[in-house]
């Protein structure tokens, strides 16, 4: 049995309005643009920290960086992936130490791929602060970590999956929650 779509939460529209108010909400918390960076977790949120900083040109009429990061070997569910780990670059094109870093991923579930993520980023640097901004926060939490910034909070089943679908990966731009299959 595949998983069927039981509900779509957001469209291309819904997820556009989302990341504006997000890239308002980190303006404003950060009080401008100084020291800022956004760095996309590999491989949704890369395309939604793009989607972020292009909404926060719009606004500030000020360039912010992105980066790449894959959190692949940091995981601690590593040896249940694959025997061979597919594992794809990290590119942050800018000094981590002493910046203002927002991460962004799609979902925020366990909470184990953002512990994942700050690990990643205190080996390449020590940033001034850690930010997170995710599309959707999902609930689950099995360690203590929350969103700075979120597009929705959607109450979900450990048994469903929400699938977020970016046009650069996927052809389409829309959130699913997926349930078991007739």
């Amino acid at each position: 049995m595949s998983p069927k779509i039981k509900a779509e939460l957001m469209d291309a529209e819904g997820i556009s309005r989302a990341l504006g108010r997000i890239a308002h909400e980190i303006v404003e918390r950060n009080k401008g643009t100084e020291n800022l960076y956004l760095i996309g977790i590999q491989r949704r949120g890369v395309a939604l920290a793009r989607c972020i900083a292009e909404k926060i040109k719009q606004v500030e009429s000020t360039e912010i960086q992105t980066g790449i990061l894959d959190i692949t070997l940091y995981r601690d569910d590593l040896s249940m992936l694959a025997e061979h780990p597919v594992i794809n670059n990290s590119d942050i094109p800018f000094q981590l130490t002493g910046a203002k870093v927002v991460l962004v991923d799609d979902v925020l579930y366990t909470g184990r791929t953002i512990r994942a993520a700050i690990d990643a980023l205190m080996d390449m640097g020590r940033p001034a602060a850690i930010q997170l901004a995710v599309l959707i926060d999902r609930g689950h939490r099995e360690l203590p970590i929350r969103a700075d910034y979120v597009g929705k909070n959607v109450p979900t089943s450990r048994d469903e999956i929400v699938n977020v679908e970016v046009a650069e990966f996927d052809g389409a731009q829309r959130v699913v929650i997926m349930g078991k299959g007739e």
